[in-house]
């Protein structure tokens, strides 16, 4: 975070100084007060599991130069009325103070995550980059990504969700895009949405929110994302199978990683990316497409995807050998349809018949959730796995499309108890659900097995 005071930081906020208004921010604002650096500053939300309020003394005594709060808890701080306003309002005036910063934000059903860590690799060597970590791509998330941002920072890569139209227009209000891209439409928070429409209509808040200066950076291939031409007024660059940056061969090596073709204005090189599955490729094109547009060249931008082996952000298509030659891949982050389906061709691919899935329920999905679990469950079936492990009955339709090679289990405790002595050794384990199964504790136990 840039520097600045207490008194600086209530100017800003509108809010009141409590203690002393000269003490300085000069580190990193979280939500946790076990993550406080040293000099950061402590941000009380008062959340439905627990009150932020309850450990600004922890925070303080941690290292916390102060607290940005909605009541005095008695230590040094700026009192606002909303907190997660405030944070969002003191975001913002650091990009402002920073105008030379150049904003990379995306949106979309899936994907954003590893387009994000794909962009930040490809950008690191141009200058500080700064990315959103995990996932944390909302109205905390978000501003707590930009007050990274320090007086070296050259790019700021922020993903941004969804689950209400109106939801990416604010966000693009604390961090205004000068590139800004939509990857996909698909099915996640259809629950919320009501139809894939109504989730067009907030993912193209990014093309609105993008101005005439920047770029918008469109899907080509997805015909919901493509018609967003006409809700912007910055240039559009697209990618895809067709449009701008295309990709093209795409073929898998004996990890399962893609190698492709990526092609622009006329130009082409041989890609590869090793990370696990085929869609890893129309990621890079996507990534490849904003680092075009920031002035990286088409040859660099080949030469970095070919080091980006490890993913920036856990329990993505994380794969762990264990020492009897045990494969698992611990994709437990989260689950919809489209990320759901990929992660299995991935693991299919490289299975070659000993492929066992272990999946959680997909969150959210509203009346489409039986049909589309029960759709995963047949591709599971289709595609060859031997296995299919349900957990919690939230899922029981997986099984459902999978048959005979299902089984359910009741919840994650019965199948990190359970799965371990029933693999050999051979097999390739996909884990996989919605992030709130916390389906990561049965590949931790397959792991440690």
């Amino acid at each position: 975070m840039i520097p600045m005071s207490l008194a600086q930081i209530a100017d800003v906020t509108g809010g009141t100084v409590v203690g002393d208004g000269g003490i300085v921010v000069d580190g990193a604002a979280t939500l946790d007060s076990r993550a406080v650096e040293p000099g950061g500053l402590f941000v009380a939300i008062a959340g439905e599991h627990a009150d932020g309020h309850d450990f600004t003394a922890r925070a303080v005594e941690a290292g916390a130069a102060g607290v940005l709060a909605s009541r005095d808890t008695g230590v040094p701080g700026v009192i606002v009325p909303d907190a997660t306003r405030a944070l969002g309002v003191l975001a913002r005036h650091v990009l402002d103070e920073r105008e030379d910063v150049q904003v990379v934000a995306m949106t979309g059903s899936s994907g954003k995550t590893s387009v994000k860590d794909l962009i930040a690799h490809l950008l690191a060597p141009e200058g500080a980059t700064v990315a959103t970590r995990g996932n944390h791509n909302n109205e905390l998330g978000v501003p707590l990504t930009v007050l990274q941002v320090d007086e070296l920072t050259r790019f700021l890569v922020v993903e941004m969700g969804a689950r209400a139209i109106g939801d990416i227009a604010a966000l693009c209000e604390i961090a205004p895009p000068d590139i800004g891209m939509v990857l996909n439409v698909g099915l996640a928070h259809v629950g919320e949405f009501g139809s894939a429409d109504r989730i067009a209509v907030a993912k193209g808040e990014m093309a609105e929110s993008t101005g005439p200066d920047g770029v918008v950076v469109l899907n080509a291939d997805d015909p919901r994302v493509s018609a967003m031409v006409s809700r912007t007024r910055a240039s559009v660059t697209t990618f895809g199978t067709t449009g701008d940056v295309r990709v093209g061969a795409v073929r898998l090596d004996d990890d399962g990683s893609p190698h492709f073709t990526l092609s622009h204005h006329g130009r082409s090189v041989e890609a590869h990316v090793p990370l696990i599955g085929d869609y890893h490729a129309m990621n890079a094109a996507a990534a490849a497409a904003a680092a075009l547009s920031l002035g990286v060249d088409l040859e660099t931008i080949a030469a970095r995807l070919a080091t980006a082996d490890t993913a920036r952000s856990p329990m993505r298509m994380e794969r762990h050998v264990r020492a009897d030659g045990l494969v698992v891949i611990n994709d437990a982050y989260n689950a919809n349809p489209q990320s759901m389906a990929a992660s299995l061709r991935a693991v299919a691919a490289i299975s070659r018949g000993r492929g066992v899935a272990v999946l959680g329920p997909m969150f959210e999905l509203g009346e489409q959730s039986d049909a589309e679990h029960r759709r995963i469950g047949r591709l599971a079936a289709d595609l060859g796995f031997t296995r299919v492990v349900v957990v919690g009955a939230e899922a029981s339709a997986i099984a459902d499309g999978a048959g005979d090679i299902a089984e359910l289990v009741d919840d994650a405790d019965v199948a990190t108890r359970t799965l371990p002595a029933s693999l050999s050794g051979d097999e390739v384990v996909l884990v996989k659900a919605s992030r709130g199964a916390r389906l990561e504790r049965v590949s931790q136990a397959l792991v440690q097995a």
